[in-house]
């Protein structure tokens, strides 16, 4: 009978180690085209998508795109990152824009030297003139830039 009751507690511990080794950045978070698990359009994201943070995974890259006027998301958009501006040199990373206008990932992403974002909407691509080293897109626009937007 001890020896049942140490077994017990043996696998109950393994059991409450496996689960406190889970961690909430090693959770797989992707936005796609037909989702509509996102929420807090225009906020950053960042904020509860990090470490101790309380969202599901830790984002690398998010944000919100909006329409022409910046009023109303956007979705379906495409979000790609390139190492060159408008465009140009090596795609790093494609990020599918779901129907509440959000965009996000959790898949590492090498920002070496700076990024540069584009925003592919039906009527035409928005290039960002500037490169990015992190992806917390909304902690910038919508509060000291304009709105992520497209056409």
């Amino acid at each position: 009978m001890k020896t049942k009751s140490t077994l017990i507690l043996i696998s109950g511990l393994f059991i409450l180690l496996l689960n406190s080794c889970t961690s909430n950045g090693d959770e797989k978070n992707i936005s796609k085209f037909l989702s509509d698990r996102s929420h807090n359009m225009g906020m950053n994201c960042m904020d509860c998508h990090k470490e101790n943070g309380g969202g599901n995974g830790w984002f690398v890259v998010a944000g919100t795109v909006y329409d022409s006027l910046q009023v109303t998301p956007y979705p379906g958009a495409t979000v790609k990152l390139y190492t060159g501006p408008n465009g140009t040199g090596t795609l790093v990373h494609t990020i599918e824009v779901d129907t509440k206008g959000n965009f996000h990932t959790t898949e590492m992403i090498n920002f070496g030297s700076g990024l540069h974002p584009i925003v592919i909407g039906n009527g035409g691509t928005k290039y960002m003139s500037s490169t990015i080293s992190m992806g917390a897109c909304n902690s910038c626009h919508g509060n000291s830039t304009g709105r992520i937007w497209t056409k």
